[in-house]
């Protein structure tokens, strides 16, 4: 039990993440990159960005999800650690958006993999991506 709590207690203090973009525009991937710099200072959360999906405890998204990248979406979720979260950046990313409805688009994130925190925005700007990050956090604590 001790364990568990301690566990939890560092998982919501340092919550490594990945940033994978399916397919979007880069509007959403420069606004996530602009969080991560010193000006708005996403580690001062413990946020750190990892490169490899086996390090990761929380899967940051951007894009519609494209036929091309939907097995690679699904392939990089299944390689993280239990527990692991979702974070659908942009209106893209969380209905398809513009590209909703396209040939080779298959919708949100959320048509692939589960999703448990939802960042609108076209593009999201680096306050809303923070909010809903620290949102994710404080939800973990319940």
């Amino acid at each position: 039990m001790v364990f568990k709590k301690l566990i939890n207690w560092a998982r919501i203090k340092s919550p490594w993440i990945i940033h994978f973009n399916t397919g979007a525009c880069n509007a959403c991937d420069i606004e996530i990159l602009a969080t991560l710099a010193p000006r708005f200072d996403l580690e001062r959360f413990g946020v750190l960005l990892k490169g490899s999906p086996r390090h990761a405890d929380v899967l940051v998204c951007s894009g519609p999800v494209t036929l091309q990248t939907k097995d690679r979406l699904i392939r990089v979720y299944e390689q993280m650690a239990e527990p692991k979260f979702v974070v659908a950046v942009g209106t893209c990313a969380c209905s398809g958006g513009v590209f909703n409805g396209c040939y080779g688009v298959k919708g949100g994130i959320d048509s692939v993999i589960p999703v448990s925190a939802y960042i609108p925005g076209c593009p999201a700007r680096p306050e809303a991506i923070i909010d809903g990050i620290v949102k994710l956090l404080k939800s973990l604590k319940q």
